[in-house]
């Protein structure tokens, strides 16, 4: 079975790929399924690393099968790429792991690993070297055979079925309707939208949710700062509030409900009564109109929503009374100071916390709790909140008050992606407000001032834990030194020359990838041999910016082989191998551009 691989490779990549189905109502499922693990087989079999994994893992049994995963023990197998190509394409420091358990000089295990390694024709040599590490030689035959797998495989290739299909809900952006949206939900929106193309693309089944407060003190103070405007009364008055509202869009808002203008946004529809005494009146209204703003700007920057949940709605729905019933009968509560308190310290919690205040009302991680209950009984086995880092509080009581529930969920649930803030710089000087918003700057702004492409791939480019600075001149220059222009000029490059030579794409095919053995073109094949396994790090780190990263390289690969090299040469041999490598490069541009929700110019 260990020899199979390149011969899959061999036969899959001159099997016809099936033809993706209709998406929408009345698609047909089995060929989406058909299609679908197609791609993910076209993408495990061109998995290197998953392959040697295997081999290693099967390898672990023979030497040591206590200890390997099929044993009493869990040992990790760990297949990095080297820093230099001398050490070969891949390193398993796996001998190493097992020296202390069997008491054995790692060299000695390194030896019986790799007598026991099944045979493979993807391994043209093995090498022991340093303390213990195995470094592998990769045949050249099988990285070139990775060309036609990628053309076969197409938008497919780099997907997987790592998620097998489970339901994972991902929540982002979340932004209360006080506001258009600034350059902070602008990140959580690129990064969360793209972390949702990642899971998509490692086979999980993905819902986008974004969950808002309708109600509460923020919603007063919009309510009041929008009466005020209808009635005449603008923020330099006496009697505007300190905590009210400043920016140009409540006029907007206020000149639209005096207009009695109809209001459809994504999840609500609200007509205005023009009646300036009716605070409830405004404040649906307010809301709504808001929230079609929000909906309009997240899709100039080509994110949508599955659902929409309102935080309203878990108190009319009686939910947060469920849950704190249920926080009450399970014993984990307590009277104390004219409150109930939850008794978080059990969980992990520094200090116990405050359920229900002296007033009567409820403190703001209830309603979360409540509200992550409700994602369970939906049957997520995995949902992740791509949130600001100002969250990162209530992380530990909300997860406490889940198993305080004693509800079967599972410790450490819900997943959690903070993102840090976003310093916007132009002219070299920091950026701070709008003439819109009045007091910070909206995603609008920046997706006016840069484009959509270049505004989601800066914001979701960096690890989210990382201050990120927006250079606006950067975005918009023609530079290599601008990541986006860097990228897409690659995937125009290509382009323009499959576009001179004038072929039928399915003629690549038939190229004679054997030719291809410069040093150009192996690290370009290598590079596109990683691709998939980039998909995989970044769904399982929840990390979209390795897809950025790896995008960088995989262009600046590109651009080194065209500079050094032509592509339509007399020989029609080696022509069509290197115009096959290059379309197979221009494909893996294109799908992770598309992860990004970035597009693929053909032109530039």
């Amino acid at each position: 079975m260990a020899k199979m691989p390149a011969l899959i490779i061999k036969f899959a990549a001159r099997f016809p790929r099936p033809n993706p189905p209709p998406e929408g109502e009345g698609a047909n499922e089995s060929l989406r399924d058909l299609y679908v693990y197609w791609c993910c087989f076209m993408s495990v079999v061109l998995n290197f690393k998953s392959h040697l994994s295997e081999l290693f893992a099967q390898a672990l049994r023979e030497v040591a099968p206590e200890l390997s995963k099929n044993g009493s023990g869990q040992t990790e197998i760990l297949i990095e790429r080297p820093k230099l190509a001398t050490h070969g394409d891949y390193a398993c420091s796996l001998a190493m792991q097992l020296a202390k358990p069997l008491r054995k000089a790692p060299r000695d295990i390194a030896q019986a690993l790799i007598a026991a390694l099944p045979e493979s024709d993807v391994i043209e040599k093995l090498e022991i070297a340093g303390a213990g590490f195995i470094n592998v030689f990769v045949t050249t035959a099988a990285k070139q055979h990775v060309v036609h797998g990628v053309l076969q495989a197409g938008a497919g290739y780099g997907h997987s079925h790592l998620g097998a299909g489970r339901k994972v809900g991902v929540e982002f952006v979340s932004a209360n309707p006080t506001g258009p949206l600034h350059v902070g939900h602008g990140r959580g929106a690129a990064v969360g939208d793209c972390l949702c193309s990642v899971l998509h693309a490692a086979g999980w089944n993905v819902t986008r949710e974004f969950y808002y407060n309708d109600a509460g003190v923020q919603i007063d103070n919009l309510t009041r700062s929008v009466q005020l405007r209808c009635m005449g009364i603008a923020p330099d008055h006496p009697d505007w509030p300190e905590a009210g509202y400043r920016g140009d869009y409540i006029a907007d808002v206020a000149n639209a409900y005096l207009a009695r203008e109809t209001v459809d946004a994504d999840d609500q529809h609200v007509q205005g009564s023009g009646d300036v005494n009716d605070a409830e009146a405004i404040r649906h209204f307010a809301v709504a109109y808001l929230r079609r703003e929000q909906d309009l700007d997240l899709r100039a920057f080509g994110v949508n929503f599955d659902v929409y949940s309102l935080e309203s709605a878990l108190y009319t729905d009686g939910k947060v009374k469920e849950t704190v019933d249920r926080l009450i009968a399970s014993g984990h509560t307590y009277e104390q100071d004219d409150a109930l308190w939850l008794r978080t310290t059990a969980f992990g919690d520094d200090k116990d916390r405050v359920m229900r205040k002296s007033d009567g009302t409820y403190t703001y991680f209830v309603p979360d709790v409540a509200y992550h209950l409700d994602k369970w009984r939906r049957g997520f086995t995995r949902v992740i909140n791509e949130q600001g880092a100002d969250h990162h509080s209530t992380i530990t009581r909300v997860r406490a008050g889940l198993q305080a529930l004693d509800a079967g969920i599972p410790q450490g649930w819900p997943d959690y992606v903070l993102h840090q803030m976003v310093t916007v710089l132009k002219n070299g000087e920091e950026v701070k407000i709008s003439k819109r918003a009045g007091s910070y700057v909206t995603l609008r702004d920046l997706i006016d001032e840069v484009g959509c492409d270049a505004t989601r791939y800066f914001l979701a480019a960096r690890h989210p834990d990382s201050q990120l600075v927006f250079d606006i001149d950067l975005a918009k220059s023609k530079s290599n030194d601008n990541p986006v222009y860097y990228i897409q000029y690659a995937h125009a490059r290509i382009s323009a020359v499959l576009a001179q030579w004038g072929g039928e794409r399915p003629a690549l095919l038939q190229a004679d990838v054997g030719l291809l053995d410069s040093e150009y073109e192996t690290a370009l094949l290598q590079r596109l041999i990683d691709y998939p396994q980039v998909i995989e790090n970044a769904a399982l780190e929840l990390a979209p910016h390795l897809v950025a990263f790896y995008l960088k390289e995989l262009a600046a690969d590109f651009h080194s082989y065209y500079n050094a090299s032509r592509f339509l040469v007399d020989d029609a041999a080696v022509k069509l191998a290197r115009l096959a490598l290059i379309a197979a490069a221009a494909q893996v541009i294109h799908n992770g551009l598309a992860l990004l929700g970035v597009g693929a110019p053909e032109r530039m």
